[in-house]
């Protein structure tokens, strides 16, 4: 997978590159990461990206010009990819979003600062905004690394274990929050590893994480269990959880 980074702080991804998994990602063939800075595409002395928006108010707006040619200087080998733009006005990223852009050959993220970035880029462009969360960030590199991040993790390959992607929280299949996982040892100031975790029995255990899970899911992000295909005794238990929630308040 091959993946563009427009932005004005280029070497943050450049950093990001060399570390860890990714680096090895790279080193093998599975995953490319061609930084572009845009202040390459100005066209003043004084490498001018921004200005005062239109209309009055706070804050700068990242000229439409240089953005513009920094896309289109990666040419051909990006034209076909999905381009996004991160925003707080974008549409909210998920789990779901990042295993479709897994599958890309190419895409190109472009990252805003300041007020963000004019208006007219996403129409010219033919780009997507996506947003990370309801919050604003000083920096669209951040937001730009974490949907890194979230889609290069899927890729084949990039995981020694797949199953560890496949088992996270809001992945395939359900889609809930995880149960919480334990280690060595099995005793840490007080507190005991869940019998059941060292019992061997795997039904059991699974069992054990299935309900953990939806127990999680209900009290910290119910929504999620509104879009689930749940068993009759799976159901049964939620609304046990919603009795008992009921009872406290």
């Amino acid at each position: 997978m091959r993946i563009a980074v427009v932005s004005l702080f280029s070497g943050l991804f450049e950093a990001y590159s060399k570390e860890s998994l990714f680096e090895k990602a790279v080193e093998r063939g599975i995953v490319s990461l061609v930084p572009v800075d845009i202040r390459d595409f100005t066209s003043d002395k004084h490498r001018t990206a921004d200005d005062i928006p239109f209309g009055g108010g706070a804050g700068m707006v990242m000229k439409p010009e240089p953005v513009v040619r920094a896309v289109e200087s990666l040419g051909a080998d990006f034209d076909a990819g999905r381009r996004i733009i991160v925003s707080p006005r974008g549409r909210l990223f998920s789990q779901e979003i990042a295993e479709k852009m897994s599958e890309l050959d190419c895409m190109t993220i472009i990252c805003g600062r300041y007020k963000g970035i004019d208006g007219r880029v996403g129409d010219i462009l033919d780009a997507e905004e996506i947003s990370i969360g309801d919050y604003v960030l000083g920096s669209g590199e951040v937001a730009g690394l974490a949907i890194i991040d979230a889609v290069v993790r899927l890729l084949p390959g990039f995981l020694g274990d797949i199953d560890s992607a496949e088992t996270d929280s809001h992945s395939i299949p359900g889609r809930l929050l995880s149960a919480p996982e334990f280690t060595r040892p099995r005793e840490f100031r007080g507190h005991r590893v869940p019998e059941i975790l060292l019992s061997g029995n795997h039904e059991a255990i699974a069992q054990w994480k299935r309900r953990r899970s939806l127990e999680i899911t209900f009290a910290r992000n119910s929504e999620l269990l509104e879009k689930l295909e749940l068993t009759d005794e799976e159901r049964a238990f939620v609304e046990s959880l919603k009795l008992s929630r009921f009872e406290r308040d």
